[in-house]
């Protein structure tokens, strides 16, 4: 791909951003002109930056939209949620050609008829007047039911219209109930077939209703329905993703590819097992996601989230049902979700930076280069023969100097990778205003700090884990109108995500107004589902009880939707934010809310770490998860089953050697006390017997990647000063 290309994709997706971010204000303040023109600006200059890169059918979208867009810029009318739905679904598809601009480098060929169906929608009347005598003309109901209800339309296959006889009701007839028994309604509209009259001129006995829905099922079942009705009813297969995604429709070599990858899963050999499946899973994963089935694609992307041998038949089971059986289809939510995450790709290898930054790394370049300078000149006075204590107080000099420079260096280069947390906020609010629609839920949703930094990778890791937070917090945690308002709340609930800074970690909550976490309920479900022992259970205090929620398999839905129940949402938060080197608390507050609290360290590549020896070999230790460290005499180290412990502090610490449990060989010394580290994780304290304690150091750590990218008990790996590679341990999979 050339450069101008990747310009032009980088800017187009901060575009889209700004038009949906605006549009979505304007959906709850349609007469803030600031906002109209915005978005108005935004679509203009995607359609100019199209027409550069000579993309015209994305040019000839836009366009229809930037003229409706203009009107209301113009005139006193304010804008409707049907035109604001239209808009974003333009910025939908612009998103789409986006997509396959980035993964071939050249503008989809067969884009011309997407681009002319957005172009007829905007073409379409927005509607006749509540009084006017103009009757929708005939065959236009479909466009103008797609463009009110692109959620259901996205869902369904077939569209309906419906209009009873005058004297339905004389006959007997109710036509609601009628629609009402159709199966899989996605979409139910009901109007006036006449001009609203005066109140005491309506003839309640005269059916003057017209009915438009749309179904998800297929065609010729609905026709079989109502084929009594002849022609007062009209039913039209249609086009949409639930129907040109079926499983039954993918080609030939996806399905030869998908096949393949299950023999693969299916080979009894042990060796190479877990490579197998993250193999296996990987391919399968990307050929669903790029056939469309996003659904599927994500169930195997939940069953590799942790790749052990003891839980390879169960994740080879999730696999196969993902790809075998009839995979569920993408809710509206759930495809902005995967929509959403695409524009990750170009952000990884593109990065705007502030010149300030970069003239500062260039400042301490031109201070380097002058020490180095100096060094070469005391080396050459050394071979000239200079006084051996001159040149190692000049040495000592320069070490000093250099060491302050590289320091400052370090600490410039992790400013130039800092990003606002808005680069993975602004995703949200479309993301959110889909979810609560497709549960029937009102919600408002604010963001705050969201120009609080972080690293690249943090800010760019948050999406994933935020997405399962905050499906949890419409689905689970809002109640709906009628229990909000029984209990004197609003009818719409409120979310908050909010980010901050302190000291060197970045703190991000999602904060919501509803009922809480019922602990009873967590309780029942976890008994039922084993997660732990019963008299456990009945021990355990409340905030233990909530914390269940992040157990595997977790979920108290009573049923599996496009949402919940899979009971991988919590804890997929969890295992990604501490592969992050972070945290995750819950504070819930019965009847007032919930808070799930995101704490992560403010970088991932600069870590202090303290070095320590087993069976001959040097390891690093994060200094932040160290404690304390001990000599622990060997009576005091007892048994307990197959583990050993000892006393320290009024606690009871499990023991771990480390040689051991690394497979290092090496004799242990019984003759004298046991060196140990003494760590923290999680709240929970563990010690580790080390043959040999080091020094403390800053290291700029490097994540192991490539083959070895899944390797567990290792957080990543650094060079020390005689070339030696240091292995920092990842404390939490030691002990797990």
């Amino acid at each position: 791909m050339n450069e101008f290309i990747e310009q032009f994709l980088l800017e187009a997706r901060e575009l889209i951003a700004q038009g949906t971010g605006d549009l979505l204000v304007l959906e709850r303040s349609a007469d803030d002109q600031s906002k109209i023109d915005s978005v108005f600006r935004a679509f203009h200059t995607l359609k100019g930056a199209a027409g550069i890169v000579e993309f015209e059918p994305m040019a000839r979208a836009l366009h229809a939209a930037e003229s409706v867009l203009s009107d209301f810029r113009t005139s006193d009318e304010l804008i409707s949620p049907a035109i604001i739905d239209q808009c974003l679904s333009c910025l939908d598809q612009v998103t789409r050609w986006l997509d396959v601009m980035q993964a071939t480098g050249e503008a989809p060929a067969d884009a011309g008829p997407a681009a002319d169906a957005i172009v007829q929608s905007f073409a379409l009347p927005k509607g006749p007047a509540p009084n006017s005598d103009a009757a929708l003309p005939a065959g236009d109901w479909l466009a103008e039911l797609r463009g009110r209800r692109p959620d259901a339309w996205s869902e369904a296959q077939t569209a309906l219209r419906y209009v009873p006889d005058a004297d339905a009701f004389f006959k007997g007839e109710d036509p609601l109930a009628r629609v009402e028994k159709l199966p899989d309604l996605t979409g139910v509209e009901l109007a006036m077939r006449e001009p609203l009259q005066a109140f005491g001129a309506i003839n309640p006995f005269t059916c003057s209703i017209e009915i438009t829905a749309l179904s998800g099922a297929d065609t010729e079942t609905i026709k079989q329905m109502l084929s009594d009705l002849g022609n007062g009813v009209e039913v039209i297969a249609i086009d949409s993703p639930r129907r040109s995604n079926s499983a039954s429709e993918l080609s030939a070599l996806a399905r030869s590819i998908l096949d393949a990858q299950v023999l693969l899963l299916r080979e009894s050999e042990e060796a190479g097992l877990a490579g197998r499946i993250m193999a296996a899973g990987r391919v399968s994963m990307n050929v669903l996601r790029r056939t469309g089935l996003f659904a599927a694609a994500s169930a195997v992307e939940t069953a590799l989230g942790g790749v052990l041998a003891s839980q390879a038949d169960a994740i080879i089971g999730i696999i196969e049902d993902a790809l075998l059986e009839e995979p569920s289809q993408l809710s509206p939510a759930q495809a902005q979700a995967e929509q959403a995450r695409l524009p990750l790709a170009i952000a990884a290898r593109v990065l705007r930076v502030d010149t300030a930054r970069i003239d500062e790394l260039v400042n301490l370049t031109g201070e380097l280069t002058v020490v180095k300078n100096a060094l070469g000149h005391l080396a050459a006075l050394a071979q000239g023969g200079l006084d051996q204590d001159a040149i190692t107080a000049g040495l000592r000099q320069r070490h000093a100097q250099l060491d302050r420079l590289v320091g400052e260096v370090q600490r410039a280069v992790l400013r130039i990778r800092v990003l606002p947390m808005r680069q993975t906020f602004e995703r949200f609010p479309r993301l959110v205003r889909e979810i609560a629609a497709g549960v029937g839920k009102p919600v408002t949703f604010d963001i705050e700090g969201d120009e609080t930094e972080a690293d690249k990778a943090i800010v760019e890791s948050l999406f994933e884990p935020l997405l399962h937070v905050l499906r949890n917090a419409v689905d689970h945690g809002i109640e709906n109108p009628q229990r909000r308002a029984a209990s004197g709340k609003p009818p719409a609930g409120a979310i908050v995500l909010r980010a901050s800074r302190h000291l060197d970690t970045v703190i991000v909550e999602v904060a919501d107004d509803g009922a809480g976490v019922d602990t009873a309920r967590v309780r029942e479900v976890a008994a039922t589902r084993a997660i732990r022992p019963p008299e456990a259970l009945a021990t355990m205090g409340d905030g233990e009880i909530i914390d269940l929620i992040f157990a595997p398999g977790f979920s108290t839905a009573t049923q599996v939707t496009g949402l919940s129940g899979r009971g991988v949402g919590m804890d997929a938060v969890r295992n990604s934010v501490e592969r992050l080197g972070g945290r995750v608390a819950i504070e819930s507050r019965p009847g007032q809310g919930t808070t799930i609290r995101l704490t992560l360290p403010f970088t991932v590549m600069m870590t202090r770490v303290m070095t320590i020896e087993a069976a001959g070999q040097v390891f690093g230790l994060p200094l932040d998860m160290v404690v304390e460290t001990a000599i622990i005499p060997r009576d005091q180290i007892v048994p307990i089953g197959r583990a050993t412990a000892f006393a320290w502090r009024d606690k009871t610490v499990p023991l771990v050697h480390l040689a051991e449990t690394l497979g290092l060989a090496g004799e242990k010394d019984q003759s004298r006390a046991a060196r140990v580290v003494i760590t923290s994780f999680q709240g929970q304290f563990g010690a580790l017997e080390v043959d040999r304690l080091g020094e403390r150091m800053d290291v700029m750590l490097k994540p192991m990647d490539g083959l070895l990218g899944r390797l567990t008990g290792v957080s990543g790996t650094t060079l020390l000063g005689d070339g030696r590679v240091l292995i920092v341990l990842d404390v939490q999979e030691l002990f797990s």
